[in-house]
C-alpha cells in the first residue's frame, strides 16, 4: 500500500513547532539552517526527498545556493518531475514558497515531516551522507554549511540550529576596545536568542491568522455573489441571508437569523419558489 500524501489540517504534525522542524531537517541532513524561510528555495525538500528515496532526485540539478526565484523554480522542478515519478499526489504552491514566507515553508515542511513518517513508519532512516551528497550538487554544498570531519564541527543536535548557538567570535580589532565598551554576557545573548524565537513564533501566528481571515473572507465573498445570481435572487430565503450578511452589527445578524428560523419553521413553499430553486 502506498504511503499516505493528502494530510488535513488536524494532522499531528501541522501542530509541530519551528524548533522540531529543523532540529529534524538539520540532523539528517547535517545542516545547520536557522529559519524555516531557509528552505524555500527548494533545495532542502529536494535532499529531504533524496534521503527518503535514494537515487531518485538527480542532485546534480540541484542548485542549493539558488538566491533569486528563478533558480529556486528550477529546483522546484525537479522536485515536481521526482513526486510525478513517485506518484506523490501533492501540489507545490511555488509561487508562495519562493518568496520565503515563514508560514508557507513551515506548512510545506510539516508536510514533508508527515509524508516522511508515513514512509518510515517509526524505523530509523539508512545512514545517509548529507554532507557528501550536496557536494554533487550543481553549485556544491550550501554555502557556510558545516564540513563533514572538519575539526571542530559537532553534528547538530535534533532541535539545534544557527539561531541557538553562540554568534562566532569577531576578529579582534587592531585598536583596543573604548574603556565604555561592554561585551555581551552569555546571559544576554541566551535572553537575545530567546526573544527572537519569540518574535518568530509571533510572526508565524500573525501569518496564520491573516491567511485564516482571507479564507473566511473568501467564503463569504462566494455567499454573496451566489446570493446575487438571478436565479436564486428572488428566492425568500437567499434574502435573508443577504440581510444577514449586511447587518450592520452581531445583534442584528442574530435578530434576523431568529426571526428566519420561525419564519421557516414548518412553512411549505409554492410552486413558484420550488421552480426559482430548480
Amino acid at each position: 500500500m502506498p504511503p499516505q500524501t493528502s494530510f488535513g489540517l488536524q494532522d499531528p504534525h501541522y501542530f509541530l513547532g519551528r524548533g522540531e522542524i529543523l532540529g529534524w531537517i538539520n540532523e539528517t541532513l547535517g545542516l545547520r539552517i536557522a529559519k524555516v524561510e531557509d528552505t524555500s528555495n527548494g533545495a532542502v525538500a529536494c535532499q529531504l526527498l533524496d534521503a527518503l528515496h535514494p537515487g531518485t532526485v538527480p542532485m546534480s540539478k540541484v542548485d542549493y545556493n539558488a538566491n533569486n526565484e528563478y533558480q529556486m523554480i528550477t529546483n522546484y522542478k525537479v522536485l515536481q518531475d521526482c513526486f510525478n515519478k513517485l506518484k506523490i499526489d501533492k501540489y507545490v504552491e511555488v509561487a508562495r514558497l519562493v518568496k520565503g514566507r515563514p508560514l508557507d515553508n513551515m506548512e510545506f515542511m510539516q508536510w514533508f515531516k508527515a509524508y516522511w513518517d508515513q514512509c518510515c513508519m517509526g524505523q530509523p532512516l539508512a545512514q545517509y551522507d548529507g554532507h557528501a551528497r550536496r557536494q554533487g550538487c550543481k553549485t556544491g554544498d550550501l554555502k557556510g554549511a558545516p564540513k563533514a570531519g572538519a575539526v571542530g564541527v559537532k553534528a547538530p543536535p535534533p532541535a539545534a540550529s544557527r539561531a541557538a548557538a553562540p554568534p562566532a567570535a569577531a576578529p579582534r580589532a587592531a585598536a583596543a576596545p573604548s574603556a565604555g565598551a561592554k561585551l555581551a554576557s552569555p546571559g544576554d545573548r541566551d535572553q537575545m536568542d530567546k526573544l527572537n524565537h519569540q518574535l518568530e513564533d509571533l510572526r508565524l501566528k500573525a501569518d496564520g491568522y491573516e491567511k485564516e481571515k482571507d479564507f473566511y473572507y473568501s467564503k463569504l465573498r462566494d455567499v454573496e455573489l451566489l446570493c446575487q445570481t438571478p436565479v436564486v435572487v428572488d428566492i425568500t430565503v437567499m434574502k435573508r441571508v443577504q440581510d444577514i450578511l449586511y447587518a450592520a452589527t452581531a445583534e442584528d445578524g442574530n435578530r434576523i437569523m431568529r426571526e428566519a428560523q420561525v419564519e421557516f419553521a414548518g412553512r411549505e413553499y409554492t410552486e413558484e419558489e420550488l421552480s426559482a430553486q430548480e
